[in-house]
């Protein structure tokens, strides 16, 4: 007698994106680094009553909502902490560091070659969110 092959493992969840949303202590500082320096570009900007609340960036398709605190939970609070965004691309890696050092940013790390293969550098949003850019070989 032949034994029943084995079940096959579920597929699990298939994810197609993700888009992050973060709260910015200064939303304008926020928006100001991450379109000017870092180069991501504005997709909306979401406003009540006349004022700017949030604003959806995109780059390529990382999409990041950066909104504006409303102080509930205390103007204080640490924002950023035990949170890294891992963004992958496919263009120069040095150059686009280059490019943050030239438009003001500061890099928490120079690019280096990683063990496991791609190129990356980190940096820090104005709030303490890292960001951490890889190339994707």
């Amino acid at each position: 007698m032949t034994p029943d092959p084995p079940a096959a493992a579920p597929e699990g969840f298939q994810a197609l994106s993700l888009g992050a949303s973060l709260t910015a202590s200064d939303l304008r500082k926020s928006l100001a680094w991450y379109h000017e320096v870092v180069g991501f570009a504005i997709e909306n900007r979401y406003e009540r009553d006349g004022k700017l609340m949030a604003v959806g960036l995109r780059a390529g398709d990382v999409r990041i909502l950066i909104g504006q605190d409303n102080g509930d939970k205390g103007w204080d609070r640490t924002k950023g902490e035990g949170v890294s965004l891992m963004i992958t691309t496919g263009q120069d890696i040095d150059q686009l560091a280059a490019g943050i050092k030239e438009r003001g940013g500061t890099l928490d790390t120079e690019p280096a070659d990683m063990p496991w293969g791609p190129r990356m550098f980190r940096l820090r949003d104005p709030d303490g969110f890292r960001l951490a850019i890889s190339s994707d070989r």
